[in-house]
């Protein structure tokens, strides 16, 4: 039986001498001039290479998101980001419109746009508690209402959400909308600076016209005030506002700063239906019948037809509102149910006090 080796570990000083022998070793290839680098050292180098790179790539993808992200929540704030919302939880008379009518032609041809193409301009809205007010696209939105009957695509529509509120900026938005897809007519110009000033969005009708019609020349915001002054003088009586060109409503507003008021609403109350061109030949019939008044050349600017009084709150919810102008009154009661006997007695108690008033004169 063979005796067994006893194997014994070098020292230190073998090792190095081992070590320097292997540095000293010729390469096998006779082209290679450097010592070959031992393969797991290769492995390790690469690796910890290929990790560095891998951390910078992240690091840059992760910045590039995160602006990505920013530039979003910016674009989603300033309202240029287009939402799908649910068309029940629109309300389209959040603030009061500024076209009075709808051409039933022209949405017949939306409607079939719509089919084939899909809607290509979000409408406006802006956040009313849980839902959305609409501020601009009232004929898109009524457009997707009615195919929404028929077609489960419609039922929710692409939308961008301003913060306008339900002040000047929302009307801002709707008169622009409305002035460059479709130009609004003279009357409807100064009916929505009315309505617009008599919720209290605007200090007066004049404000309303400046800030309404702002990129508008002075001489066309002058012809707005008139048409404003027709509405508020005649647009309770007027059937067919709209069909105004602009010299009749001209020639309106300047019988009414000489005081022809009561004369023209004499002349269209209680008359039946009217087409448009009858009804301006009883207004010009009125016209010629009015006496003419001398125009006080010591007062400027546009005379005050119509003075609003402050709205009176009324405990039960509601108010009520007064205008005032030559030779008449007029009072409403909104925001509160009045029955027909409940009216009756008010005008008694009215008539009862002007007669006691006109008594102690």
């Amino acid at each position: 039986m063979a005796k067994r080796r006893r194997l014994t570990a070098p020292d230190t000083s073998e090792l190095e001498q081992l070590e320097a022998g292997f540095a000293a070793k010729p390469s096998i290839s006779p082209f290679e001039t450097k010592s070959s680098t031992p393969p797991i050292a290769q492995v390790a180098a690469e690796a910890a290479t290929l990790n560095g790179m891998t951390a910078v790539t992240d690091r840059l993808a992760l910045a590039q998101d995160q602006g990505d992200a920013a530039r979003w929540r910016d674009a989603q704030d300033a309202g240029l980001v287009a939402e799908r919302l649910p068309l029940d939880q629109i309300n389209a008379d959040f603030i009061r419109r500024d076209r009075m009518v709808e051409d039933e032609e022209a949405m017949s041809e939306l409607l079939e746009s719509l089919r084939v193409h899909g809607l290509r301009t979000p409408i406006e809205v802006t956040r009313d508690g849980d839902s959305y007010g609409l501020i601009s696209g009232f004929r898109r939105l009524n457009a997707f209402r009615r195919l929404a009957g028929t077609d489960p695509r419609f039922a929710d529509i692409p939308a961008f959400i301003r913060e306008a509120g339900s002040g000047q900026g929302a009307y801002v938005s709707m008169v622009e909308e409305n002035e460059l897809r479709s130009n609004l007519s003279p009357y409807e110009r100064g009916r929505i600076a009315v309505l617009a000033a008599g919720q209290g969005v605007f200090a007066s009708t004049e404000a309303a016209v400046d800030i309404l019609f702002a990129a508008a020349s002075k001489a066309k915001r002058s012809k707005v005030r008139s048409f404003a002054m027709v509405h508020e003088a005649l647009g309770d009586l007027l059937q067919h506002p709209i069909a105004l060109s602009e010299k009749s409503g001209l020639k309106l507003a300047s019988a009414l700063r000489d005081g022809a008021q009561t004369k023209l609403r004499q002349a269209l109350a209680g008359v039946g239906e009217l087409d448009p061109k009858s009804e301006w030949a009883l207004l010009e019939a009125a016209l010629k019948t009015s006496p003419a008044h001398a125009k006080d050349k010591t007062r400027g600017g546009r005379p005050q037809q119509v003075q609003r009084l402050s709205p009176v709150a009324l405990s039960g919810g509601g108010d009520i509102v007064a205008e005032v102008s030559a030779g008449e009154l007029r009072i409403r009661i909104r925001g509160k149910d009045v029955s027909a006997e409940d009216a009756q007695l008010i005008v008694g108690q009215l008539a009862e006090y002007l007669g006691e008033f006109r008594g102690e004169t």
